[in-house]
């Protein structure tokens, strides 16, 4: 009986060949690998993470209960009982990415040790990429946005997202007016916050590399207010601004604007966003005899869900991020 041969794994020009591999094979070069600038990760590091692992089903049900409030006491009367107002929110499981190579038994032959976890490595970091992605777009739902629009802001009348100068006007794509951080756009975000009773502990501020810069010219980031915790503890952090850590990172999101390049500034706490993971980053192997060679396939599935986004602040989910709009 006639044998069918497995479908080739890939493509051509997706076989890790020696001529690809040819920096790792000692011959040639050294055996350092020299990898390519890596994007820092963060967001995933300051969101609400909850684990699904082991378990069945496509939606995460989160309880998302109201505070009350304290009512007075009568003498001879019987105590307030507090409404029951809670619900829930669904987070629905559906992303699932891979990472594969194919690796040629010359090639891992030939080279050096450092190939295979080079790509093992590579591995990881692009599915975190991914993941971290997923929640920055997520920003795009706070104070009464959707989630899923390409925009943060159509008009001047939205109140998607604010510029990086005031912090007070509204940001329009149409005509691009994001301007540079200032002091001011800081202070008055961190000030929509505690309007909407954001608790302290628990706040991030993730900014682009432009707005890094920029805040390295601004004199509270060589005063107190803005100093590092001297602990390289949270991968991106670049310090303490008014109680608050900051991140920088080049997977902040981008604003349409004019000419689609804007940058995001995102303000906000551990609690407006969550990640669940159904399926941690999941590595393995399996040699294809057929092709003398080793696929090699890492993978992940989880959901990620914006959790407090209503623009009034006076609502029981009132927005827990704010975003400025700055030039890239």
């Amino acid at each position: 009986m006639a044998v069918t041969k497995e479908a080739f794994p890939g493509t051509s020009s997706s076989v890790v060949t020696t001529t690809k591999a040819g920096t790792f094979i000692p011959e040639i070069w050294s055996d350092e690998v020299i990898a390519a600038y890596k994007k820092n990760l963060v967001l995933a590091n300051l969101v609400r993470k909850m684990s699904f692992r082991g378990k069945k089903g496509d939606t995460l049900h989160i309880p998302k209960p109201v505070r009350g409030s304290a009512s007075a006491k009568s003498a001879a009367t019987a105590v307030t009982i507090q409404a029951d107002t809670e619900s829930e929110v669904q987070v629905l499981i559906n992303k699932h990415y891979e990472y594969s190579r194919f690796i040629e038994d010359i090639t891992e032959a030939q080279a050096l040790a450092s190939l295979r976890s080079f790509y093992t490595e590579d591995a990881g970091y692009a599915l975190a990429k991914r993941i971290d992605t997923d929640l920055v777009q997520l920003g795009r739902a706070f104070n009464g946005a959707t989630v899923g629009t390409d925009d943060y802001a159509t008009s001047a009348s939205s109140t998607k997202a604010y510029i990086g100068s005031d912090g007070t006007t509204a940001y329009n794509s149409s005509s691009s007016n994001a301007a540079a951080l200032t002091d001011a756009a800081i202070r008055r975000t961190i000030q929509r916050l505690d309007d909407n009773d954001i608790p302290m502990d628990g706040r991030f501020f993730l900014i682009p590399p432009s707005s890094r810069n920029t805040l390295m010219g601004l004199a509270r980031y060589t005063e107190q207010a803005f100093i590092g915790n001297g602990d390289a503890i949270r991968n991106g952090e670049i310090g303490q601004l008014y109680g608050m850590a900051v991140f920088a990172s080049s997977n902040a999101d981008t604003g349409a604007g004019s000419s689609g390049t804007d940058r995001i500034c995102l303000m906000g706490h551990k609690d407006s966003m969550v990640l669940v993971e159904q399926l941690g980053i999941r590595s393995q192997t399996q040699y294809k005899q057929e092709y003398l060679g080793t696929l090699f396939t890492a993978d992940t599935i989880y959901g990620v869900k914006a959790l407090r986004t209503s623009a009034t602040s006076s609502a029981s989910n009132a927005s827990a991020a704010f975003a400025l709009a700055v030039p890239a």
